[in-house]
């Protein structure tokens, strides 16, 4: 890599016709050439060099990631796009948002120039600064038609003193090479100044980059001198979770973004980026869910990115793609997240159900699960998941949460036939993923019908129904039972925040006392039974001195006074916990540590 300062946008130096080589002197496939040295500016110079083989060169930049389901629209940060040959600048034609086209005068080595603004933190977008570059390539590397599976080199140009953590074969001269245009948009780019740290999994070398410090400003490794240690713990749970002795990548790279209050997290076949709030971290149990993101994460390298849904293989960069099992994808992954630092002893039996408790009481409380379907949420998530609002969860359910849910009830079922979830994950990466063979509905049904011939017409009811999955027998039959919390004071289908502007709605639920009365998101409350209101706590305090059954209500809303009535009703959960039943059988335990731990029935 070549070093430099960190001002504006350098001067292109100019390659001529007869230069134009890869890295290797091979001189097949293109070029990529990305200068990150315009800290300041947040601008990305990007260099795509090529040979054509004809005179029509067609382009387009992706529309979304793989992993994230929902269309980005990435060109919006792209500017300055020039084509040249023989550092002639060429007339440029656009064929879509983000397609062009050029005709070229002859068959001789073409540049493509032009900057993208990285300016957006998150796992599947760009953010260059001062401290740090991330690029997620599929918003930077422009596809050409003709050279997707072509081998791609890469080559970066950094600022004095940085490094890059890039998840491909080195090449001579501070280059990378990736196999085809797929790999290279699966591949993730941080570079700065942070330190690296090595361990290996099963042999299996694996790098840890953080960018980003704790509240007490140390780099996560070395204020918690065990977090590698027991990274590679999880990461030896999900081998045993999978059946494999090694990691299914052949080295790997875990990059962490710590933020203020950040979380999420984004897989690839070699690698993943986190990114996690350092205000959570300090949390009592922040280590636990950063643990659980781990493991949600590393797990997707077997299910998701080899063991492929077919309807993305391969992927379809321009346009959404109904997957009807993201279910599957997402939902089994986030269930087991939650057992697989239990399974590498990192958490207690207590600790772990009560982080399933509390997805359980989340799922209970989404009135959307009795609208939406959970292969509907999975068709779905183009348009809904990724775009909720705040009246999303009284129509929808998450793919994710449900997923979740439902993957607990099919383990709990197979464990009533002496087999269990791991028992599929296990057949259906020796009977898919490995050969890389994408898989439809009929396909996990079979596998799971091969454990449990009853889920062949069970799991399509579940699939498909608006009723809950029978989850209190199964709870059951491991000794647990979720309890409802009950509020003291009458229901009324609101939340509330207090804001500088007053008190106002941030949700309104569907058929509530609150939507009766006209209620919307947004809305400010005055007063409640002619008492004012300044927050939330005020409301129970009136609901409390003035029961009746109808308060009169004053609120504000673009600027009007609207006077109404609501009508509190009856007491509801206002959450559920996860607890072990004190009459239950004494065999009951013996397998919910069983379950727990993800071993065999």
């Amino acid at each position: 890599m070549i070093s430099g300062p960190a001002a504006s946008v350098p001067p292109d130096p100019g390659t001529t016709a007869d230069s134009l080589s890869a890295p290797d002197g091979s001189g097949a496939g293109p070029l990529v050439s990305l200068d990150l040295r315009a800290c300041s500016a947040h601008l990305v110079a990007v260099t795509l060099e090529l040979q054509p083989e004809q005179l029509g060169l067609a382009f387009a930049l992706p529309a979304w990631t793989p992993g994230s389901y929902l269309i980005r629209d990435y060109v919006r940060q792209l500017e300055a796009l020039e084509v040249l040959q023989d550092n002639v600048p060429l007339p440029v034609h656009r064929t879509g948002v983000a397609a062009w086209c050029v005709t070229l005068p002859r068959l001789a080595p073409v540049r493509l120039r032009y900057r993208i603004l990285a300016t957006e933190l998150t796992v599947r977008t760009c953010h260059l600064s001062a401290e740090h570059g991330f690029l997620a390539l599929a918003a930077v590397v422009l596809q050409v038609a003709g050279q997707r599976w072509r081998p791609h080199h890469l080559r970066l140009r950094l600022p004095a003193g940085w490094r890059a953590f890039v998840p491909l074969p080195d090449q001579a001269g501070g280059a990378w090479l990736a196999r085809d245009f797929d790999q290279l948009v699966d591949t993730p780019v941080e570079a700065g100044p942070h330190p690296c740290h090595s361990f290996s999994v099963a042999g299996v070398p694996h790098r840890w980059v953080s960018w980003g410090t704790t509240l007490a400003g140390a780099d996560l490794t070395a204020a918690d001198p065990r977090w590698l240690a027991d990274v590679e713990r999880v990461c030896l749970a999900c081998c045993r979770l999978m059946g494999v002795e090694r990691p299914a990548a052949e080295h790997y790279l875990f990059v962490l973004h710590l933020t203020d209050n950040g979380y999420g997290g984004l897989e690839h076949d070699l690698s993943t980026v986190l990114q996690y709030g350092r205000r959570r971290l300090a949390e009592a149990d922040g280590r636990r869910k950063l643990l659980q993101l781990v493991a949600h994460e590393y797990l997707h390298q077997w299910n998701v990115r080899r063991l492929r849904p077919a309807e993305l293989s391969p992927y379809d960069y321009d346009r959404p793609v109904v997957v009807p099992s993201l279910w599957f994808a997402e939902g089994i992954t986030s269930y087991v997240d939650q057992l697989l630092p239990h399974a590498a002893g990192l958490c207690s039996e207590a600790e772990v159900l009560s982080d399933l408790g509390a997805d359980l009481s989340r799922y209970r409380l989404t009135p959307g699960r009795a609208v939406q379907s959970l292969r509907l949420s999975s068709q779905e998530a183009w348009i809904k998941l990724y775009k909720a609002d705040a009246y999303a969860a009284d129509s929808q359910v998450s793919y994710y949460l449900k997923g979740a849910v439902l993957a607990l009830v099919l383990d709990l079922h197979l464990r009533r036939h002496g087999s269990g979830l791991p028992a599929v994950l296990r057949r259906l990466w020796r009977s898919h993923g490995r050969q890389g063979r994408g898989y439809r509905q009929h396909d996990l049904l079979e596998a799971f019908g091969a454990f449990a011939p009853d889920l062949a017409s069970l799991l399509p009811h579940w699939l498909d129904g608006l009723d809950d999955p029978p989850l209190d027998g199964y709870l059951a039959d491991v000794g647990l039972a979720l309890q409802p919390e009950t509020s003291e004071e009458p229901w009324l289908g609101w939340h509330l925040q207090a804001a500088t502007e007053g008190l106002t709605t941030r949700r309104v639920l569907r058929d509530s006392p609150a939507e009766q009365a006209g209620v919307m998101v947004g809305d400010e409350l005055i007063a409640l039974a002619g008492q004012r209101l300044r927050r939330p706590e005020d409301v129970a305090t009136v609901l409390k001195a003035a029961p009746a059954d109808s308060l009169e209500l004053l609120l504000a809303r673009d600027g009007r006074l609207i006077a109404t009535a609501v009508a509190p009703a009856s007491a509801r959960p206002q959450a559920w916990t996860l607890a072990i039943q004190g009459d239950a059988p004494a065999e009951s335990a013996e397998r919910r540590r069983r379950w727990l731990v993800l071993e065999s029935p």
